[in-house]
């Protein structure tokens, strides 16, 4: 569960440069760099690292142990789990169709960054997409499409490259369809295309 603290118990961090509106909540430990801006009714949990000249806009929400770097914009619509960390000058958009002229407020699409997923510096992520539980998605990749869950994707548009670890090793499977993680001995099983934990 997400606790979020107020300005009153001072039991977060904002740098005096940052901008943090009313309304806006922020969990315990969390810590707010130089020149960030954080809306009213936007969530961002417990011990997350928000770097320097980062966007969140209103109506997000930013799980636990979540690290953002610098220059990230979180745009309304976008959902992010916990431990998931966004990478420098990464991109979020929330229309498929911007107008300068066009009000489309009413047509934001949802984008989902599951549990433990790290997007790559200057990655683009286009809106309506889902980021699957620990998927690595690699520096300046395009992403058009919904990622699988321990999913490797690169390049413009993404392709999926291969399968990684929670522990961010690139996992090889055998025969069997099993693959250990050379850091935490961890075993993963792939089967009918979906990467998990074996049992």
């Amino acid at each position: 569960m997400i606790y979020f603290g107020s300005m009153e118990t001072k039991d977060f961090f904002v740098h005096p440069s940052a901008f943090v509106d009313e309304g806006a909540q922020i969990g315990k430990d969390t810590k707010i760099w130089h020149f960030s801006h954080l809306m009213s009714s936007c969530k961002v949990g417990e011990r997350c690292n928000i770097g320097q000249n980062v966007y969140i806009d209103s109506n997000t929400v930013i799980g636990n142990g979540v690290k953002i770097q610098n220059n990230v914009s979180v745009y309304n619509g976008v959902i992010i789990e916990d431990d998931v960390f966004l990478g420098p000058s990464m991109v979020f958009t929330n229309v498929i169709n911007p107008r300068s002229f066009i009000e489309r407020k009413e047509e934001f699409k949802k984008t989902y960054v599951r549990k433990g997923a790290t997007i790559g510096a200057n990655a683009t992520i286009l809106c309506g997409i889902e980021i699957g539980s620990f998927a690595m998605i690699g520096a300046g990749a395009v992403v058009v499409k919904t990622v699988l869950p321990y999913a490797i994707v690169t390049g413009n548009p993404s392709r999926q490259s291969g399968w990684i670890s929670e522990a961010g090793i690139r996992l090889n499977f055998d025969a069997t369809g099993l693959a250990t993680c050379a850091q935490s001995g961890r075993v993963y099983k792939l089967e009918n295309g979906f990467v998990g934990p074996a049992r």
